[in-house]
């Protein structure tokens, strides 16, 4: 799977997702991308965005959206780490056009 983060996922996460291509919104020159705009440009090339933005659903339209969008709670790295494995399950296990907002302990 073509992975893109946006600019609050935090990029040592890309070490744990085995098997996928995975990019950011910054090595791909879209830091200034509004949210609307990334989602175009993510979604003509990649096939999931992880996000952090817990807002996108109310500020886009999603129900037309072929590209998948995990929305982790949390921009802070060592509580994303202490729960990778329900993280990367949760990667994996998305399809194209899904929306899930992970919920992960503090």
């Amino acid at each position: 799977m073509k992975i893109i983060f946006d600019q609050g996922t935090p990029a040592p996460l890309r070490q744990h997702l085995v098997g996928h291509h995975v990019s950011t919104a910054h090595e791909k020159g879209w830091s200034a991308l509004s949210n609307g705009d990334l989602l175009q440009a993510a979604e003509a090339e990649f096939d999931l965005l992880v996000t952090t933005d817990q807002n996108l659903r109310y500020q886009q339209n999603l129900s037309a959206r072929r590209i998948a969008i995990l929305v982790l709670p949390t921009t802070s790295w060592p509580r994303i780490q202490r729960h990778l494995a329900f993280v990367v399950k949760a990667t994996d296990a998305m399809k194209r056009g899904e929306y899930l907002e992970l919920d992960i302990p503090a």
